[in-house]
């Protein structure tokens, strides 16, 4: 099997998820990138900001609304180590994101292809364009070295 290299916008979510996990949070990062270029970071944050919404992806969307002045985040692609849950779903929708990239699928939690399936419903007003995979084995290392230690 061919191992391609990893992406380098899959290589800097997956340092904001180390990140995440030095602070004790989840491991997960986000990056949203617009014409090729870096605008925003994120990396879970709910213990620490006493946030639930504080969402890897969450996190990045917020920053790359308040760098480009605009709610609608057309033309940016979002890249996540974990499969956004419904709450990121709805928000990748309504942001308009138009290319979702993540690495490792979440059936107990995710929402895109698996769970409540937010982009297959007809109420979904925006669907992007879904990319699994990237970076899956780094990205479900990570989370289940994470648990390890904790248990």
């Amino acid at each position: 099997m061919t191992r391609w290299p990893l992406p380098e916008y899959m290589a800097l979510a997956l340092s904001q998820a180390r990140e995440a996990a030095i602070s004790g949070e989840v491991p997960i990062g986000a990056v949203v990138v617009k014409d090729g270029a870096v605008i925003a970071l994120g990396r879970n944050g709910p213990r620490e900001k006493h946030d639930p919404t504080s969402h890897a992806e969450i996190e990045a969307i917020r920053a790359a609304a308040r760098i480009l002045g605009n709610e609608r985040l057309e033309g940016c692609e979002l890249w996540v180590t974990l499969e956004p849950c419904a709450m990121c779903a709805g928000a990748i929708a309504h942001a308009r994101i138009a290319k979702l990239y993540y690495g490792a699928a979440d059936p107990k939690g995710g929402a895109v292809e698996h769970g409540a399936r937010v982009f297959e419903h007809p109420q979904c007003l925006h669907r992007p364009e879904v990319y699994t995979g990237i970076g899956e084995a780094e990205s479900a290392e990570m989370l289940r070295g994470f648990f390890r230690e904790r248990r």
